[in-house]
């Protein structure tokens, strides 16, 4: 095993194009680290770095104690999954998993014994003699897990390898490919667009935009104190309510809405004092929004009352849409390209009633707002 560390890399393509800006970040043996961030963000080109089929312009690249800048990538000693399998077709299950050591002109009976090990690991020893064609795209997927284990690299680079299954085989494939980490203990880099996927994988998660490195915490932490509002909209599914607002003594002023903020929002952010008479960004998480109808007592007693536009019911709770007279604010997420100006996302009880068209009492839980500088859209904390 070994660790994996980045001292200012940058990645500057022949184009002038920038991918990578002074990326900085420890892997810890045996760690999985996740790299997440939306399309075009540099997550794989960090990787491809680290297997060594992407120059790095400038910077020191380390796997354990040794510089591998100019290390061909045959002698790095990583192995890598891809989102598109990468298997022989013509070869069956167990020529695919045993190709690297054939490669390597291990011993006939050591090759044999160590794919059976992976395969059984794996749940594969029934399809040992199959060719890829005949598996399903779970099966395909573990082949190419297999194909890595029984390498034993001193660690593993993972390419948005779940991409091309379903939503049910995703969520199942998540658990085997935590549970094998966890297993074999190989310093893991893992890189994916799904922050569910981060966030219930990663044991840190690495949040990249444009080629720079926003924050590196582990998911609960990202979630509680997200350093921006990228970070904070970003994580969290739905993702985060945000909006421009005013602070007025220990009152918020959102829009028509005037919300007393409990004394231990300010205990826990002291400098949010220093903002008494400006304007900030305000996030709330959809999870902070309930059917007041439904919803225990709040921490301030905080209600707002709103049309529903939208509602979705996915049966564990009910997505409600809303308006909110409030300037939303971009926080520069592609993937929230589509918001409408002012609308607001709640997650109610299966149980509400609420309808689209009809007014609803929703109960805000303000002490679990989160505060940002509106220039630089920094968190405000201490």
């Amino acid at each position: 095993m070994a660790s994996i560390t980045f001292d200012r890399i940058d990645k500057i393509y022949p184009n002038n194009f920038e991918a990578i800006h002074q990326l900085s970040l420890d892997v810890e043996d045996g760690e999985f680290l996740v790299l997440v961030g939306p399309s075009g963000c540099g997550k794989s080109t960090a990787l491809r770095m680290v297997a060594g089929l992407e120059e790095i312009s400038s910077g020191v690249l380390q796997i354990g104690d040794r510089v591998v800048n100019d290390v061909e990538p045959k002698k790095r000693d990583i192995a890598m999954v891809f989102q598109n399998y990468a298997l022989y077709p013509q070869m069956t299950v167990r020529e695919n998993i045993g190709f690297a050591l054939k490669m390597a002109k291990m011993p006939k009976q050591e090759i044999s014994r160590l794919v059976e090990d992976t395969a059984r690991m794996l749940e594969l020893t029934e399809q040992l003699d199959k060719k890829p064609g005949l598996l399903s795209g779970g099966q395909r997927q573990r082949v190419a897990m297999g194909r890595a284990i029984v390498r034993k690299p001193v660690a593993f680079l993972m390419d948005e390898p779940l991409s091309n299954l379903d939503a049910k085989l995703r969520v199942q494939m998540r658990a085997e490919i935590s549970r094998l980490q966890r297993q074999l203990g190989v310093t893991t880099i893992y890189v994916t667009h799904d922050q569910v996927e981060a966030m219930t994988m990663g044991d840190r998660v690495a949040v990249l935009k444009d080629g720079y490195l926003q924050q590196i915490d582990t998911p609960q932490n990202l979630y509680d104190r997200p350093v921006n509002v990228f970070v904070a909209a970003f994580i969290g599914s739905p993702s985060m309510n945000l909006y421009e607002a005013e602070l007025r003594g220990d009152r918020l002023q959102l829009g028509s809405h005037q919300l007393a903020l409990p004394q231990s929002s300010f205990e826990r952010r002291p400098a949010l004092q220093g903002y008494n008479g400006r304007r900030v960004v305000v996030g709330v998480r959809p999870e902070d929004l309930e059917d007041a109808s439904h919803a225990a007592a709040t921490a301030s007693g905080a209600t707002i009352t709103s049309k529903v536009e939208l509602t979705e019911s996915l049966g564990s709770e009910i997505v409600a849409h809303f308006k909110l007279d409030a300037t939303r604010v971009d926080p520069g997420n592609p993937d929230a390209a589509d918001d409408i100006s002012g609308s607001a996302v709640a997650r109610f009880d299966p149980r509400s009633s609420c309808r689209a068209g009809e007014a609803v009492d929703i109960a805000v839980t303000v002490d679990n707002f989160h505060f940002f500088d509106i220039d630089d859209h920094t968190a405000i904390w201490d």
